[in-house]
């Protein structure tokens, strides 16, 4: 066993190897105050069969036990993974996927199991640190060290390694992989940051990194395991020099070259066909043909590119695809947009409910306990002309939707503003290149269109990227469709308003990008999405609507002494469930006297509000109300004002003549006036009709 340590951010960060796990090819006890998380990173001993892909799987676990919490639920026990899971595993999936040798097909996987949580460390750093440490000192083939920094933001001071309030409460949410030379990965999400700060922000993280990667190269140099020999399923060079005999590269370009996904994929099925007859007796290379095609396309495509400044569809390189936008095109829905870029098309719809329908989320933070605004992000298989069964959201689908609700949160109205749970669903009509900013763009048009008052509009593009052999020979492409992002070394996702960045999602194929790519990107995606925004956007729709749908819930806020709560509550709930069985109404009550009254008649919602105000409000003399008759007696009548607030009127105080009965002039459910005389001798509340005023 050997313990490695080091001070990062004013806080230990201990790292134990050969301790546990020792049957991984790798493994470490990574404590960062008292988080503790055991990254662990293991490798099948031959490649699988029949893939061309890279077969990496990253999980990160989060225990309950973390945070002395039992699971909820019946089982009592650990189950799917929660968005949270997710979404931090594919943050250290997407810097530590490239650093693995491409021709490599083994399976690995990097595990981050999260024991204990001390709420100043946040344990999805932790992970991320653990997972590169461990795949580092182990025998695994990969081209490290690398190294993770979340940065945050108050008062336009940064925060490195910010604690989980910090980050809650903070305006910058950024998170950085660096190699020892360049930046491998950056996401973040931003208060309108400037794009100026944001750059400074990812470099601060970057001069961070490399200390940490200081400290992982000692770890290595002590403790390092000799990395393994694999079977390289790289293809054969006397491959490639057929296939370009057979089908020349002026064929290639000519076939790959046009602004249709499906007359593309046409051509190369064609081309594929012809290869597939030539190589009918190598039986070898027909198992990689699929692959083997795969990078013939992807050399024509960055040649092209790279070297004749030439895009697939014939745009410039800083050019966007054709632009169109429309709300309210679904009936009956709370709000709807259509946004579409080239063969990107998205569709989203907006629906609003009253805060009780916020999404309670059972995680190891234990600050948030609920969401109120939710973006879910849809991708079926007819948007790219495939066939497959609907299994759910996967981890990209997951992904997206997170990426475009980060988008949108910092233009949110409070719930004071707008006293609302909000739902944004992103249905994919059709994909050629970054659906997940498209949904960014549909989104805010669809919140506008429903009535969600955003403080302003905002939008999303992506970049791509082709490098050449040197660190100044790249191309920076403005508005990547499919074929540039599955060729391409960079996809580089901004989002924001016309003032600043509010996230950033940037995936890379290669080993790094240096910083004056990094600014070119950034400055890129500013310019095209104002235009979006000015463009196609505003002439949609310019500002949200000022009125909600008629299909949407209507919500009445009052506030209430929190000592009436009670009251109106009623025991086990008796009289608050009157009110809404009498009104059809949905009522929410926080501890601090909040209430909201929700429905779509205004009628019946007055009539809630109305009972409401009369359960809290003490009877005082002079006051006029409407009350029921619910019971006589012989020396009076009962009278129900709301749900549970009840009161008598005397024989001799409801008629100004004589009457020997009540019944003489009352039945049960009239519907009376009276005044409030005050209390009697007796200290009872004491009403009459006679008395009341006549206008």
């Amino acid at each position: 066993m050997k313990t490695f340590t080091m001070e990062l951010a004013g806080r230990t960060l201990r790292v134990d190897t050969g301790r546990v796990a020792a049957q991984a090819n790798g493994a470490a006890l990574i404590q960062y105050g008292e988080t503790t998380v055991l990254s662990t990173a293991t490798a099948s001993e031959k490649p699988r069969e029949g893939i061309d892909f890279f077969p990496l799987s990253v999980e990160f676990e989060e225990k309950m036990y973390s945070v002395g919490k039992i699971p909820g639920g019946f089982n009592k026990r650990e189950g799917k993974a929660s968005e949270n899971s997710v979404l931090t595993a594919r943050v250290i999936d997407r810097p530590m996927r490239p650093l693995f040798p491409k021709d490599y097909r083994n399976d690995v996987t990097l595990n981050n199991m999260v024991m204990s949580v001390d709420p100043e460390c946040r344990p999805e750093l932790v992970a991320m640190l653990g997972a590169a440490i461990s795949t580092c000192i182990s025998d695994i083939p990969f081209d490290g060290p690398c190294a993770m920094t979340q940065v945050g933001m108050i008062d336009g001071e940064f925060i490195i390694n910010p604690s989980q309030e910090q980050w809650d409460k903070g305006d910058l949410k950024l998170t950085v992989a660096s190699t020892s030379q360049k930046v491998i990965m950056i996401e973040a999400g931003a208060n309108e940051i400037p794009e100026d700060k944001m750059i400074e922000a990812i470099y601060t993280a970057h001069d961070v990194n490399q200390t940490i990667i200081a400290f992982i190269n000692q770890m290595v140099a002590e403790v390092g395991k000799p990395k393994h020999a694999y079977t390289s399923c790289a293809i054969p060079e006397e491959m490639f020099a057929r296939m370009k005999e057979i089908v020349p590269p002026e064929e290639m370009e000519e076939a790959v070259f046009t602004d249709q996904k499906q007359v593309r994929e046409e051509n190369i099925r064609q081309i594929t066909e012809r290869l597939e007859e030539a190589f009918a007796d190598q039986e070898e290379w027909l198992e990689v043909l699929g692959e083997a095609v795969y990078q013939y396309q992807k050399k024509t495509v960055r040649k092209m590119i790279l070297k004749d400044h030439k895009r697939p569809d014939g745009r410039r390189i800083d050019q966007i695809r054709p632009l169109a936008a429309e709300v309210d095109l679904i009936p009956r829905v709370h709000g709807s947009a259509m946004f579409t870029r080239g063969q990107t098309q998205i569709c989203d719809i907006v629906t609003l409910a009253p805060l009780s329908e916020v999404q309670r989320i059972d995680g190891l933070d234990e600050n948030v306990t609920e969401k109120r605004y939710m973006h879910h992000y849809n991708f079926p298989s007819y948007s790219v002309g495939e066939t497959k069964p609907s299994r759910g959201p996967g981890r990209r689908e997951i992904g997206h939707g997170a990426l475009a609700e980060r988008a949108l949160l910092p233009v949110l109205p409070s719930t004071e503003e707008f006293p609302y749970a909000i739902r944004a669903v992103s249905e994919t009509f059709e994909s050629n290149g970054s659906t997940s900013m498209a949904s960014t763009c549909a989104s805010c048009m669809s919140l506008m269109a429903a009535g969600v008052p955003l403080k302003k509009m905002v939008a999303g593009i992506s970049c791509g990227l082709v490098t050449g052999d040197t660190d100044d020979d790249y191309i920076v492409l403005t508005d990547i469709q499919g074929l540039e992002d599955f060729f391409g070394d960079m996809d580089f996702k901004v989002t924001g308003t016309k003032d600043g960045i509010t996230a950033i999602q940037m995936d890379i194929k290669i080993h790094g990008l240096t910083r004056p790519i990094v600014e070119e990107a950034i400055r890129r995606t500013r310019e095209a999405r104002l235009f979006i925004m000015d463009e196609c956007m505003s002439k949609a729709i310019a500002e949200p609507r000022k009125e909600l749908s008629p299909y949407a819930p209507k919500i009445i806020q009052i506030a209430i002494d929190p000592a009436k709560i009670g009251d109106v509550v009623g025991q086990r709930g008796k009289t608050i469930n009157e009110i809404i069985d009498r009104t059809g109404v949905k009522i929410d009550i926080t501890d601090d006297g909040n209430v909201s009254v929700c429905g779509t008649d205004m009628d019946k919602m007055n009539e809630a509000v109305k009972m409401i105000q009369i359960i809290v409000t003490d009877f005082e003399e002079g006051q006029v109300l409407q009350g029921k008759v619910v019971s006589i007696k012989e020396f009076g009548a009962f009278l129900e004002f709301a749900p549970g607030k009840e009161g008598m009127v005397h024989i001799s105080k409801i008629s100004k003549k004589r009457i020997d009965k009540v019944e003489d002039v009352l039945s049960l459910g009239d519907e009376v006036t009276v005044v409030c005389l005050g209390k009697d001798k007796m200290g009872r509340i004491s009403f009459s009709m006679k008395d009341v005023k006549q206008d």
